[in-house]
């Protein structure tokens, strides 16, 4: 059987991504993901990446480590310093479960969650969009929730979490109208309940249309997918990526 080369416009042959979260969960396969279509990717995360990085590297693909802190501002533009970024995957995030009225350091979490959560990802698409418009343009993918949209997927879901990924959906749309202008493409993906480990320990998955939470990789190849030349009219969109949890407008 002849193998039919992968089309251009799925091909990140020749460009670089950043991609963060990358330790594990839906950035670990997002990266596997992007580097199999080609990419050069740049592995961000404050937990180690090592079994990110051998994966790739044990595929033929390559990339490079940087572990840090998202919410320090100097980090996030030490991307941005170097050689031309084509697309930023951005994954990282965090989910509290305790029961907020439990929560004696409510105000304190409130503010972290804020802060990693919405505060982070303006501050890492602000630098991305100022870089890649001076260079010809990029893609950003941005990672909200469909707790964003519908208020959670149980009666258990943490307010910060749901109203920080309603933040994001938000700023999905304001990145794009500032963006689209100078050439950059800013959309998301709104996942479902999805098997990290920020889910470990919810049994959501018999309440949901498919009988089950998804997997990492199924979130990965629709970021993947919206960081390719094949996502060029695409701009403000969020993707719904749930298995059928939420099919509204």
């Amino acid at each position: 059987m002849t193998m039919l080369a992968l089309p251009a416009a799925l091909s990140m042959q020749g460009r670089r991504a950043v991609v963060t979260g990358a330790a594990n969960g839906i950035g670990k396969a997002t990266a596997l993901v992007l580097a199999q279509l080609g990419a050069d990717i740049v592995l961000a995360d404050r937990a180690p990446m090592n079994d990110t990085r051998d994966e790739i590297q044990a595929a033929g693909g390559v990339c490079s480590v940087v572990q840090g802190d998202l919410t320090d501002d100097a980090f996030i533009a030490a991307f941005f310093a170097g050689e031309r970024v084509h697309a930023v995957a951005h994954c990282a995030g965090i989910l509290n479960g305790r029961p907020w009225t439990e929560d004696r350091a409510w105000h304190e979490r409130f503010h972290q969650v804020m802060d990693v959560n919405v505060r982070v990802p303006l501050q890492l698409a602000a630098a991305a969009i100022d870089h890649m418009a001076a260079h010809g343009g990029g893609h950003i993918a941005l990672v909200g929730s469909v707790a964003g949209k519908t208020g959670g997927t149980s009666p258990t879901t943490p307010p910060d979490y749901v109203a920080s990924k309603g933040a994001v959906h938000a700023l999905v749309k304001w990145l794009s109208r500032n963006a689209v202008g100078r050439g950059v493409l800013v959309n998301a993906v709104a996942p479902g309940p999805v098997e990290t480990a920020m889910t470990r320990g919810f049994n959501l998955g018999p309440t949901l249309p498919m009988g089950r939470i998804g997997r990492p990789e199924e979130l990965a190849w629709p970021i993947a997918f919206l960081c390719t030349p094949a996502a060029s009219y695409l701009s403000g969109a969020i993707l719904d990526v749930n298995g059928g949890a939420f099919v509204g407008p």
